[in-house]
């Protein structure tokens, strides 16, 4: 099984380099991660949102030029399933820990993996059929009606906000 992300690369011209390889992003002794292509240090959150974009990388070990991109992806998850976005049950994670040294641990990488691509593209075929017949994306609507409403309760908020006393903002004449 290849250690590389499989993912498809963005339209945006800093995905990759123009030979098409996946671009790099580079583990230094002091743990910090650099992105060679955007020229700066990134954190989990930056490699999360290339995950989410669909950029295609690899990270790379500085030292030794190792690919620890799925060590980088598993420090990911990690992140998230600690900041309460709990996708994956306690139940689930002992499984999958029971599963390493058995003699199903190739059959249970390739059953999770096999799983989560069918989830995926039953997910994007109903969204498609939903989409012809209605004649609008579900998800698209949904993310554009959550958008307008967190303007909404936004300029709320400071409109709220901007007529509170501010106690700690001193007058001038008191100075």
């Amino acid at each position: 099984m290849n250690a590389r992300t499989k993912t498809t690369r963005p339209r945006r011209a800093a995905a990759a380099d123009s030979r098409g390889k996946p671009r790099v992003i580079r583990k230094y002794p002091n743990r910090r991660l650099y992105d060679t292509v955007e020229s700066r240090y990134v954190t989990l959150a930056d490699i999360r949102r290339l995950v989410v974009e669909r950029v295609d990388f690899v990270v790379l070990d500085r030292r030794s030029d190792q690919d620890i991109t799925r060590s980088i992806l598993l420090q990911v998850i990690s992140e998230q399933e600690g900041a309460g976005e709990s996708l994956m049950s306690r139940d689930f994670l002992s499984q999958v820990i029971r599963s390493y040294g058995s003699g199903v641990h190739d059959f249970v990488s390739r059953y999770l993996d096999e799983s989560l691509r069918l989830f995926s593209k039953e997910q994007r075929e109903l969204r498609e059929r939903f989409k012809s017949v209605v004649g609008v994306d579900p998800l698209e609507t949904v993310t554009a009606l959550a958008q307008k409403n967190y303007q909404r309760w936004k300029t709320v908020q400071e409109e709220v906000f901007s007529r509170l006393p501010r106690p700690w903002v001193r007058d001038e004449k008191d100075q």
